[in-house]
């Protein structure tokens, strides 16, 4: 039996954050979620579960912003993608290598397309993956 990648995905709108989990379940992804950045944290900090790649908010509710989730998501896994979101356009100064910015609000087909390109079924794809 083949493995299904995992993604975290933390978004604070609630119907978002629904609609991302059943386009990455429809493409074989395993998803977590969380709705702040505090639960984000004690998701990754209990490592229970093998995370492959995470997409975050960058703006959430409480202490925790997205850039500190990601910070610590690759503390851990240095060389997985990052998937930052926001509706503000990104920042060079807090980019991080081998991530990936979209703005809100996206396309479904945009966000289709990175979780095929995660889940290794778009062949089109496969070295943005491998950088991670």
């Amino acid at each position: 039996m083949v493995s299904r990648p995992t993604v975290l995905i933390v978004e604070d709108n609630y119907l978002l954050l629904e609609m991302l989990t059943q386009l990455c379940e429809q493409e074989g992804i395993a998803v977590l979620t969380a709705s702040s950045g505090e639960a984000a944290l004690t998701m990754l900090r209990d490592g229970r579960t093998a995370i492959d790649w995470l997409f975050t908010d960058i703006n959430l509710p409480g202490l925790i912003d997205g850039w500190t989730v990601a910070a610590a998501y690759r503390e851990r896994h240095p060389q997985r993608p990052v998937v930052y979101a926001s509706t503000s356009p990104p920042s060079e100064r807090r980019s991080v290598t081998g991530s990936i910015y979209v703005r809100k609000p996206f396309q479904i087909r945009e966000i289709l397309g990175l979780a095929r390109m995660m889940a290794g079924t778009d062949p089109q794809h496969q070295t943005l993956r491998a950088v991670g």
